[in-house]
């Protein structure tokens, strides 16, 4: 037996550390803090996305500002609580392979990217849970990651909201960046300072896609060509 075998076993027996998001005893704990099911289960999920990507992918209409989104599935079952453990626990470690499926389902989407932008979090909220989770999440898609965006004022929790409130609880909500060096792109760049390329907004999840199209907005704004939208789920209820 190898001594990581050895200490996976020690630690399992010793410690019995739950599954963050199945809550079942990890067998390898040095692996990560999702069990092989868990991760399995949304790795099939991405599998789904990237074959039947008519069922993940969608065209907004002409009044949305995003032009193309894709998420690895619905918000449910153990994407869900992959999700969760990430965002309200703090189990940054959960980042790096949940973009890697983000990755895989929006291979698509990615292709001919410039740049990914994370969603911000107001400097209030961020402060609180200590980090970004969509920002998190950015750095694993194999992207350049530009903080463009900025949120400006402080809002309610999209998912907390009905339907009918998120798109009036985002208004205004974002603005570009203060630092004129954020939005560079190289050396195309044009007075504003961003260039009319192709920019993918990156957050965990979408509920209407309000959040995400009022991102879009300021950097169609401020020249981006085309934004796309990469989550690691959406809500069922958001599909239109």
């Amino acid at each position: 037996m190898t001594w990581r075998a050895l200490t996976n076993r020690l630690l399992s027996s010793l410690f019995e550390p739950p599954c963050a998001a199945c809550k079942t005893v990890l067998s390898h704990p040095l692996d990560g803090a999702v069990c092989e099911t868990c991760w399995a289960a949304a790795s099939a999920m991405a599998t789904a996305a990237r074959l039947t990507s008519g069922a993940y992918n969608e065209r907004f209409g002409d009044e949305r500002a995003v032009d193309w989104a894709a998420a690895i599935g619905e918000y449910e079952g153990s994407l869900r609580e992959i999700i969760h453990a990430l965002k309200y626990e703090g189990r940054r470690s959960i980042a790096p392979p949940l973009g890697a499926l983000m990755r895989s389902a929006g291979a698509d989407l990615l292709r001919g990217a410039d740049v990914v932008v994370p969603v911000p979090l107001h400097p209030r909220r961020e402060r609180s849970r200590g980090f970004n989770q969509a920002d998190d999440l950015a750095r694993a898609l194999g992207v350049p990651v530009r903080p463009l965006l900025r949120r400006n004022r402080y809002t309610t929790s999209q998912i907390e909201l009905p339907k009918d409130e998120r798109h009036r609880n985002v208004h205004d909500a974002f603005a570009l960046a203060d630092k004129p060096s954020a939005f560079a792109l190289g050396a195309s760049a044009d007075k504003k300072g961003l260039s009319p390329h192709v920019v993918v907004l990156v957050d965990d999840v979408s509920t209407t896609g309000a959040t995400l199209d009022a991102c879009a907005s300021v950097l169609k704004a401020a020249g981006a060509k085309e934004v796309r939208a990469l989550t690691a789920a959406r809500v069922a209820s958001a599909r239109r």
